[in-house]
């Protein structure tokens, strides 16, 4: 787990490869990104906002936890 802007902002440039490949979507109903490849879903990333800032990223990319989920596109 990443905590802290200065560290989560470091993971930046790895997250930037993926732009290409992402989409937004709604994540229980709050702002996410989709990124797929392929017609093969990558990982899925929930936000939380809290006073107008991101506190939180919740980051799936397992794929056997990603295929429970289902999808609708």
């Amino acid at each position: 787990m990443l905590t802290g802007a200065r560290e989560v902002a470091a993971q930046a440039p790895t997250f930037g490869r993926l732009f290409p490949f992402a989409r937004p979507v709604l994540v229980n109903g709050a702002a996410g990104v989709l990124v797929s490849a392929g017609g093969r879903t990558l990982s899925v990333m929930a936000f939380t906002v809290t006073g107008g800032r991101i506190a939180a990223v919740d980051v799936i990319a397992d794929p056997h936890r990603l295929a429970a989920l289902g999808r609708s596109d």
